[in-house]
């Protein structure tokens, strides 16, 4: 991996993802619901508030990268957008789904994202969620790192490191 986004480009890249699972009827995105998804206000974190041009300018350094792009097969008037994770990650749906949650909420337990990707892969229990970790962890690069656990909290928390690690 010879890339490091930005915290725009991993906001993007994580709602198309989302989308893509959640909402196939709508997907690909045209830039305006791909603005709105990323600055929806509910399962996310932080919260953003992006413009257009800051959407488009993550999508061109996105596509510069392979991870995102116009869509194929343009039926349509409006460009539409899709990502392109599965061409270059070659995710399993679970691994897709548990980054999906880290680019749209941060660091999160197993418990958490055991929960949170719901809609997006239904994990049967904790330990699926922790072998996904896992091998997101073993990749090379690997994807993902275990965070020091907080004073106060029994569960180690899990970060994407798409964005690097700080």
């Amino acid at each position: 991996m010879d890339f490091v986004l930005t915290d725009v480009e991993t906001r993007v890249l994580g709602a198309l993802i989302e989308k893509d699972i959640t909402t196939p009827d709508y997907y690909p995105l045209s830039l305006n619901a791909l603005v709105n998804a990323c600055n929806q206000r509910s399962n996310r974190d932080p919260v953003m508030d992006l413009d257009e041009d800051a959407v488009r300018d993550a999508l061109q350094s996105l596509q510069e990268k392979r991870l995102a792009g116009p869509a194929g097969g343009a039926d349509s008037r409006v460009t539409k957008y899709e990502h392109r994770l599965q061409e270059v990650f070659n995710f399993n749906r679970r691994e897709t789904a548990v980054l999906c949650v880290l680019m749209l909420r941060g660091p999160q337990t197993p418990g958490e994202l055991r929960g949170r990707t719901e809609r997006l892969y239904r994990f049967e229990d904790l330990s699926d969620v922790q072998s996904t970790l896992q091998r997101l962890i073993e990749r090379e690069p690997p994807l993902v790192v275990v965070l020091p656990r907080q004073p106060g909290t029994k569960e180690a928390r899990y970060m994407h490191l798409l964005a690097g690690q700080d």
